[in-house]
């Protein structure tokens, strides 16, 4: 029984220790990017749970791919590895391709995730010039194994990343309309039949 305890407890800790060395990962580039912009006179980024969501989202796709030239910070422009599954990452996130199109996806990937060479790897490469422009206002930050994905909003409509309408709503209004006022016409049709 003893032993039973032990091992659950090592299991427990360990969980938590995954999942406070991730948020660690998360909360130490924050503010290192925020470090960055502040030297650069720009405004510190603002969470979005929506972007921390999809970051999330592109983090699991990428956690069993080796890093390489082709992946990461490193990636020639225009060579990015596709995301098939995109459409389902914004359906989980409760997002709409509109509200995504000004943002920035930046996925890099270091053994380890050394904090020095995560930030690097976002401030001295092709992604700085997303780190400098001051349209970007809001960031989600999502790891998985070697991976980190930041995903970078804006403060437009296109970019905001605010969650999609809810449109089932009216729908069932709409349908339920329909149907009373179909009722109510069959009720006088039956009226003046009899």
């Amino acid at each position: 029984m003893g032993f039973q305890i032990s091992i659950s407890s090592f299991l427990l800790l360990a969980f938590l220790l995954h999942l406070a060395t991730s948020d660690d990962t998360s909360t130490q580039l924050l503010s290192g990017l925020n470090k960055y912009r502040g030297s650069l006179n720009l405004t510190s980024f603002t969470d979005n749970s929506n972007a921390d969501c999809l970051a999330e989202q592109v983090a699991l796709a990428f956690k069993g791919e080796e890093c390489s030239n082709s992946t990461g910070s490193s990636t020639v422009p225009g060579t990015e590895t596709q995301l098939p599954n995109f459409p389902n990452y914004l359906s989980t996130c409760h997002l709409n391709a509109t509200v995504t199109r000004d943002g920035s996806i930046m996925p890099v990937c270091v053994h380890g995730l050394t904090p020095d060479l995560v930030l690097s790897n976002y401030t001295e490469t092709q992604y700085n010039q997303f780190l400098n422009d001051s349209s970007f206002v809001g960031i989600g930050i999502a790891d998985e194994g070697n991976w980190v994905v930041v995903v970078l909003t804006t403060d437009t409509p296109t970019g905001n990343y605010a969650p999609a309408a809810d449109t089932t709503s009216g729908s069932t209004i709409l349908v339920a309309t329909h149907l009373y006022v179909m009722l109510l016409l069959l009720g006088f049709a039956l009226f003046f039949i009899s």
